[in-house]
């Protein structure tokens, strides 16, 4: 039995830490370039069509969005956060805007307390892009003890097999997803079951 999602709302929208919502349930941050999938990857993994939305420019949605999420499992309602951040990597923002936005996401990830689970997506295409590389080893330098990195590949169906298995080889503790074929969910919902609430034994 895979945990499921059985309710998720958008709460609100922040610019920075100072006026994001309440720090009292666990959360799970998403991160990665603007053009990875982020918005597809929420709504699939809620099952909801438009509950995260995506921008048709890449960097145009610039704010910390918040949702709640209630998840069921062994009969009993499970409640978390899901927060989506800005991507990072685009290029047609004016340099001030830039800076800011850089300043305000550093901050929410480094001290914003709520923060259990990170969730690096990143494009199965472009499995070593240095600013993915960049992001995990910035993030490395003060992820608490009590927080889950995991790597979260998007867009395997564009893999053959063979770039399948060197990616995996390359990247063992990683999940691979396909938001076109809706595969790979389950063991993202696994993977925050497990670091959030300790449960880790699964029967199918």
């Amino acid at each position: 039995m895979t945990p499921r999602v059985i309710d998720a709302n958008f709460i609100k929208s922040a610019q920075a830490l100072g006026d994001s919502v309440d720090d009292t349930i666990s959360e799970v941050v998403f991160l990665g370039r603007s053009n990875v999938g982020k918005s597809s990857t929420i709504n699939g993994l809620t099952n909801r069509k438009n509950l995260a939305k995506s921008s048709a420019t890449p960097g145009k949605t610039q704010l910390i969005n918040f949702f709640d999420i209630r998840y069921r499992y062994d009969e009993r309602d499970w409640n978390i956060r899901f927060v989506d951040l800005p991507g990072f990597g685009y290029a047609k923002v004016s340099k001030d805007l830039k800076s800011i936005w850089q300043k305000n996401l550093v901050e929410f990830i480094k001290h914003r307390v709520s923060i259990r689970v990170f969730i690096h997506l990143r494009d199965a295409r472009h499995p070593n892009a240095q600013i993915d590389k960049d992001v995990e080893q910035y993030v490395s330098e003060f992820i608490r003890g009590d927080q889950l990195y995991l790597n979260v590949f998007t867009k395997i169906d564009k893999l053959n097999q063979k770039e399948r298995n060197a990616l995996k080889r390359a990247y063992p503790n990683s999940i691979t997803i396909s938001n076109l074929k809706r595969n790979g969910y389950d063991r993202v919902h696994q993977k925050i079951f497990e670091h959030i609430f300790g449960i880790d034994k699964w029967s199918n």
